[in-house]
C-alpha cells in the first residue's frame, strides 16, 4: 500500500472562485476541506476551516453561482468553519473524478493555499495513484512532494503548515526560541523572516495550533 503526498497546481481559469479570493486576498493562508460528501444531483456539502476573516469573504462566497447554501461558524482566533453546499463545476468534477479512483482512499485535510495550490493526501496501490495522477484534467499539474510505503507515523504533523509557517518554525528552532531556557525571541524570528515580531508570533501559533490539533487527532503511535 502505497502515498502519495502532492501539490496541485491550478491555473487560475480552472481554480475555484473562492480559491482564487484566498490567492488574491491577504490575510488568508489556507482553507482546510474537512469532511465532503460525494458529487451528486443537488450538490454536494463541504465542510471547510478557513484561516482568515470571514467578514470581507462571505460577500464574495455569497456572489459564487454554483453556491447553494452556507452557513458560517466563528471562531474567536480570526478563524472560521464553513459549510457550503454547491453544485460542483465540470472541471472541479474531473478533477475530484481523478482521485476518486476505485480503490484509492482520501486523507484530510485537503488544503486550498494562498499559493495557488491544492495539497492532498492519497493512500491505495500503486497504479491506481499513478492513473490518479496521469487523470488529472487539463490547467493542472501535479507536484509529487512524497512517495513510499503507507505509515501514518510519516504523514508527520508538520505535514499541515503553511509555506511561512514552516519557514517561521525553522527560523525559531534555528535561533533557539524552543530550547529551554529559550535562547531566542520572537522579534529574532521576525528579524529572520523580514516581518514585525507580531507577525512572526502569529505564525508560530497557527503553525504550533496546527502541529498540536494533528498530534491529538492522531493519537499515540
Amino acid at each position: 500500500m502505497r502515498y502519495l503526498r502532492a501539490a496541485v497546481h491550478q491555473e487560475p481559469t480552472v481554480r475555484h472562485p473562492m480559491h482564487q479570493y484566498v490567492v488574491e486576498h491577504e490575510g488568508y493562508s489556507v482553507s482546510r476541506l474537512l469532511q465532503f460528501t460525494p458529487v451528486r444531483e443537488g450538490g454536494s456539502a463541504f465542510l471547510f476551516h478557513v484561516d482568515g476573516d470571514p467578514d470581507p469573504y462571505e460577500p464574495a462566497l455569497a456572489s459564487v453561482d454554483s453556491v447553494l447554501e452556507y452557513e458560517i461558524s466563528r471562531c474567536p482566533d480570526d478563524t472560521f468553519y464553513l459549510y457550503v453546499r454547491e453544485e460542483i463545476p465540470e472541471h472541479s468534477r474531473e478533477f475530484v473524478g481523478a482521485f476518486s479512483q476505485p480503490g484509492l482512499v482520501g486523507v484530510m485535510p485537503i488544503e486550498y493555499r494562498a499559493d495557488g495550490t491544492v495539497r492532498l493526501t492519497a493512500v491505495g496501490p500503486a497504479e491506481t495513484i499513478q492513473t490518479a495522477v496521469e487523470e488529472t484534467p487539463e490547467g493542472m499539474d501535479v507536484e509529487v512532494l512524497e512517495i513510499g510505503e503507507y505509515d501514518a507515523r510519516r504523514l508527520d504533523a508538520g505535514s499541515d503548515l503553511t509555506d511561512r509557517q514552516f519557514e517561521a518554525v525553522a527560523a525559531a528552532v534555528d535561533c533557539g526560541y524552543y530550547e529551554t531556557p529559550s535562547e531566542g525571541t520572537v522579534a529574532e524570528v521576525g528579524e529572520r523572516l523580514d516581518c514585525a515580531p507580531g507577525t512572526a508570533a502569529e505564525l508560530l501559533r497557527r503553525a504550533e495550533r496546527s502541529v498540536m490539533r494533528n498530534v491529538v487527532s492522531t493519537g499515540p503511535f
